[in-house]
Parts: structure tokens; C-alpha cells; sequence
């Protein structure tokens, strides 16, 4: 290959090499079993989740989980957060982050090997790249083979495949935002906005050269985790890990035999490769550490395989912390301290985020008053010498029936008067309006000053809605300006 062709270079030296194609051997083991249970749990979750139905009420949506960007709510099953409660969001968001620093001090990069969106989909594409052009040995010699009518076939039924997993993952997104078996039916009979079909294509597309073209460069390059999580560990997390003492020197089984039989050091490692050969990113875990390495664990499942058949005990390869190898290496047995004050606080901080969201979402007011004061002008003098302020006030029912409101106007030490527009009252100081089940009702609201009153440029007035059945309030503070 040419420079040209392989990147920059400056007389004979290459800046840059193309990265070779990593072809992963299928393995099975204890961890293969849990990357497949998860794969299959996370996979259905995210599918099926939107046709999942949650009865809310007459006139509410039906669907657990829901992001309804027209009525500005987030439904999750008999959660309902409205755009003022984005505090709750925020709460989630604390304690994803919270638990992933958590996972971390715990297992390392546990969340990389067998949670992430990209390990977990570009398992089931190598799963369909192998179930077709077979496994890691027939994919390299194929590689370098004519392309034949059967190899085309392969190649195409399997980026077909990968295609129709893509789109329905972007399919399955779209569907969290709307009511899914009725966008569902609009997507198949051209009916749908044109916003679903871009957002599908988006993520079709994205999600095919994710996960069946970038692969480990997506981890290795883009994502910023693996530099993170350098700085949130410490010696106590499991990590997966060779161990050397046990494994060094390393060679072939005959060498190895030999070199016992001459009363040699041996290791158990009989370099295989293995290891390297099932790694989904092309890491050799005896080379220590790496950042390529996402702590999937298929590389123990490889190693416990050879080393059951030449019956060494399993465990050259394991989850192990840094302390545990450095008390091996002086003979020392093996500690574990789970509890220390990293995972401590890490855990006292997701308690208390919860406990925080849970009491205000058992406290939570079903009733809410947004007032806001006109702009330009902030205060019109009328013919009469009174003076008038406009506002336009927002009243929200969280609860999940009609309510009565009545809404009073306080304004110490002033003679005001209200009149809200369209709304006929005998009261000036307040008036009375009904907003529906889980809706909200926008009213434009004029305070006036009678001619003479002592005004200051800018005094407090107090705005007040109260259900008049239960008696729940809120009120809101603003100004009344004059001249």
C-alpha cells in the first residue's frame, strides 16, 4: 500500500496506518452467557417498551413510556413530569452518572464490556456476520479470496440483515414520542410526519456503520469514557486482568512441558492466543492495561476453555484488582474491600439523590401559577388618570380531574382592581375558572390603579390561585409599575 493511500508521511516514515480489520472468534463461557442474557433483555426492553400500555384515565395517553412533546409532558408508567418538574430529569440524570462512577470503582469498565448501546448492538452484528460467513478462520480466508456469486450472496443477505436491525432501531426511537402502534400504522401506509421518517434515516444510518462498520473505533476514538474512568478508579476495582506470576514465562505446551522436565520456570500460559483471537477490540490482555480493553470478559471464557483442557486450574486470566496482584506477587492471598469510601459516597450520593426525588414527587403540587408581566409597555396611563398593567398568567392542573380555580388579586396598602379578558366577575379582586384534567388554560389578566393613588415606580402584588374544593394554592409575586 501506498503512503498516498496509508496517510501522511514525511520522506519514508508513515504517520499514520490503516487499522486492520478485526475478525473475533466466537467463544462460550460463564461471561458469553451474561453478554447474551443482557443483549436479549436490553434489546427487548428497547423495542418493545413503547407498545407497553399504562391506563392514565379517559383522555390521557396510554402508553408507559412517553416523551409527548405536543402536550409537554414525560410519561414513565405512573410517573408525570411536566416541563416545571425537569428537576426530576435532572435527578435521573445525577444517579445514571452516580451509578456508572459507582460500576466503576467496583468493576472498572463493566458498563463498557456489557451495557453500552455500541458493545451491545455490535454484539448482535458480529452474531449475524458469523451466522453467515461463518466464524473468525473462514472470515480471514474469505478476505483474501476472489469475490465469488456465494460470497456476494453472504456479504449482501448479511448488510441486508444489518440494515433491517438498524432501521428498526431507529424506528423502535421514534416511537417514544408519539403513541407507537398508531405511528406504527402511519409509518407503513405513508401517512407519518416527515420528521419520523428523517429521524429514522438518521439513526438507520448511524446505527449501521456504528455497529457494523466502526466497531472497537467507536470505543477506541470517540467515546470518552475510557479516559475518564482512568481518573475514577483505584487499586480496588476488578478489572479483568492476566495474572503474570501465574502465567511467565509463557510458551507452547511442548516447550513448556520441556522446560518443566528441566526443572525450568513454566507458566500456565501456553500462548495460544486466544485471548486475542475471541477480544472484540483486538486487545492482547497479557500486554497489561490498555484502553482498547472494555472489560467484556470473553477473553476469561477463551482462557478457562484451553486451560480446562490441559488441566490447569482456571483463573489465569480474571477479574482482579491491582492490590490482589501485587500480594500475589509476594505471596500473599487474595483481599477484597468492597466497601471503602469511594463506593461509599458514591452510594450515600444515589441514596440521597432518590430519597430527594422521591420526597418531592410525594409532595408534589398539582396545581401551579406562572404569571408574566407585560414588556412594551410595562404600564398604560388610562384617559381616566388610572393606570393599568398587563399580565398574562398560566394556570396548570396536574391532577387527573376538572377543577375549579378561583383567582385573587393581594395588594397591600392600594386600592387595585382586576378584570381578567373574556372572564365576567362581580368580585374585582377575583374571578373563577375551570381548567381540565391534566391541562393547562392561559388567561390575559389586567391590575388596575385607581387616579391618585401613591404609587412607587415598582411595588409588590401578589397573585393567588386556589382550588376551591380542596383548598391546594399557589401563589406568584410580581410588580405593578407606574410612572
Amino acid at each position: 500500500m501506498t503512503a498516498q493511500a496509508q496517510g501522511t508521511s514525511t520522506g519514508s516514515v508513515e504517520l499514520y496506518e490503516k487499522a486492520p480489520k478485526i475478525f473475533p472468534q466466537s467463544v462460550k463461557g460463564r461471561f458469553r452467557t451474561i453478554k447474551w442474557a443482557f443483549m436479549i433483555f436490553a434489546l427487548g426492553l428497547y423495542y418493545f417498551l413503547p407498545f407497553v400500555r399504562w391506563d392514565r384515565g379517559e383522555g390521557a395517553p396510554d402508553q408507559a413510556v412517553l416523551i409527548d412533546f405536543t402536550a409537554n409532558r414525560f410519561y414513565f408508567f405512573f410517573l408525570e413530569i411536566w416541563p416545571q418538574e425537569f428537576y426530576q430529569i435532572t435527578g435521573l440524570l445525577i444517579i445514571a452518572s452516580l451509578a456508572l462512577f459507582l460500576m466503576n470503582a467496583l468493576a472498572g469498565r463493566v458498563w463498557c464490556g456489557y451495557m453500552c448501546p455500541q458493545t451491545v448492538w455490535t454484539d448482535l452484528f458480529f452474531a449475524i456476520e458469523r451466522w453467515i460467513e461463518g466464524d473468525r478462520r473462514a472470515q480471514m480466508q474469505a478476505q483474501n479470496q476472489p469475490l465469488t456469486a456465494k460470497r456476494l450472496g453472504q456479504k449482501s443477505l448479511k448488510h441486508f440483515l444489518w440494515l433491517m436491525v438498524a432501521w428498526w432501531t431507529g424506528g423502535a426511537w421514534v416511537l417514544y414520542f408519539t403513541d407507537a402502534p398508531s405511528l406504527v400504522i402511519d409509518l407503513a401506509t405513508a401517512q407519518a410526519p416527515m420528521v419520523a421518517y428523517v429521524w429514522i434515516a438518521i439513526l438507520t444510518s448511524t446505527t449501521y456503520v456504528l455497529a457494523g462498520h466502526m466497531r472497537e473505533q467507536v470505543c477506541l476514538y470517540m467515546c470518552p469514557w475510557p479516559r475518564i474512568q482512568a481518573a475514577l478508579t483505584d487499586e480496588w476495582a476488578l478489572n479483568v486482568t492476566y495474572r503474570t506470576n501465574r502465567g511467565e514465562p509463557r510458551g507452547s505446551l511442548k516447550r513448556m512441558k520441556a522446560r518443566k522436565s528441566e526443572g525450568s520456570p513454566a507458566g500456565d500460559c501456553v500462548d495460544c492466543g486466544q485471548c486475542v483471537a475471541v477480544c472484540p477490540t483486538g486487545v492482547d490482555i497479557r500486554q497489561g492495561s490498555q484502553m482498547g480493553c472494555i472489560q467484556c470478559g470473553l477473553c476469561i471464557d477463551a482462557c478457562d476453555t484451553i486451560m480446562h483442557k490441559i488441566g490447569k486450574p482456571r483463573g489465569l486470566i480474571d477479574y482482579e484488582t491491582d492490590i490482589n496482584i501485587q500480594r500475589h506477587s509476594e505471596g500473599l492471598t487474595s483481599l477484597y474491600k468492597v466497601l471503602r469510601p469511594r463506593t461509599l459516597i458514591y452510594s450515600a450520593l444515589i441514596f440521597l439523590t432518590a430519597g430527594l426525588m422521591l420526597f418531592a414527587q410525594l409532595n408534589r403540587q398539582l396545581v401551579d401559577l406562572n404569571v408574566l408581566h407585560d414588556r412594551n409597555p410595562l404600564f398604560v396611563t388610562l384617559s381616566d388618570g388610572s393606570i393599568r398593567n398587563g399580565y398574562t398568567i398560566r394556570i396548570l392542573n396536574k391532577a387527573e380531574e376538572k377543577r375549579e380555580f378561583a383567582i385573587s388579586l393581594i395588594g397591600e396598602g392600594q386600592a387595585y382592581s382586576m378584570r381578567a379578558v373574556g372572564i365576567e366577575s362581580m368580585d374585582p379582586l377575583s374571578f373563577s375558572v375551570s381548567v381540565g384534567r391534566n391541562q393547562t388554560k392561559e388567561l390575559r389578566v389586567m391590575i388596575y390603579a385607581p387616579k391618585g393613588a401613591r404609587l412607587e415606580q415598582s411595588q409588590p402584588v401578589e397573585l393567588r390561585v386556589t382550588d376551591k374544593k380542596s383548598g391546594e394554592f399557589d401563589r406568584v409575586t410580581d410588580f405593578f409599575r407606574a410612572p
